[in-house]
């Protein structure tokens, strides 16, 4: 029997990209459904790790000018927060059709690494990114019992709306690729020396301050 459905349902195919360099990339996910879902809406879920986060407040900005659409868990986080000391996020990221791809959907939302902690021997921290689900919300029409089962997703087909609806997940998880973001780091070798040289930067700026302050500020 689970042959037969495998063979009835064309896996769905997931790739994601991560644009740009540095610490502020973009997270670019594609979807091409194995089945027509005309009139579904498609979404990406993922679990962000602690070391790469989307900013709430730039997703709203992004939504306010229908550039993205997305829905954040929790909504409120500490943008400042190092790796170590931030915790998993859940985004769930609306997806738009492809012109040219009945079956293709796509979406692209800007993601930010956080500080590591200095490493050892290495210069780069590797923070993976698991594949997304995908799921569909058909609120007009119908999916295939034997390929999609219902999701636990509480959250609108729309980021327009807030009617409920029943998002559905593939039933059998087709092999998604990973993606991998390297975040340089320190070395922990060099503690010593970045110490050193921020006590005497520290130590000489303040010494400078003093002295201005006693050449030309005026105490009472």
């Amino acid at each position: 029997v689970t042959l037969d459905v495998q063979a009835a349902c064309r896996d769905t195919t997931v790739t994601q990209e991560l644009l740009k360099e540095g610490f502020h990339r973009d997270l670019l996910v594609k979807v091409e459904l194995g089945e027509d879902a005309g009139g579904c809406a498609v979404a990406a879920q993922m679990r962000l790790p602690p070391g790469i986060y989307v900013d709430p407040y730039e997703l709203a900005t992004l939504q306010q000018h229908n550039l993205t659409k997305a829905v954040l868990f929790p909504d409120v986080i500490d943008l400042e927060a190092p790796e170590y000391m931030a915790r998993d996020l859940l985004l769930l990221l609306f997806l738009q059709q492809d012109a040219r791809c009945p079956r293709c959907f796509r979406a692209t939302v800007p993601v930010h690494a956080r500080y590591h902690r200095p490493a050892e021997g290495t210069e780069e921290a590797l923070v993976v990114l698991e594949s997304p689900e995908v799921l569909l919300c058909c609120c007009h029409s119908h999916l295939s019992a034997e390929c999609w089962e219902p999701a636990e997703v509480d959250t609108p087909c729309s980021s327009d709306t807030t009617s409920p609806c029943q998002w559905h997940s593939t039933k059998h998880k087709p092999a998604y690729e990973e993606s991998v973001l390297r975040v340089p780091v320190g070395l922990r070798e060099h503690s010593s020396l970045v110490c050193a040289l921020t006590l005497l930067t520290t130590g000489l700026c303040s010494g400078l301050i003093l002295a201005a302050a006693c050449k030309y500020g005026h105490f009472l």
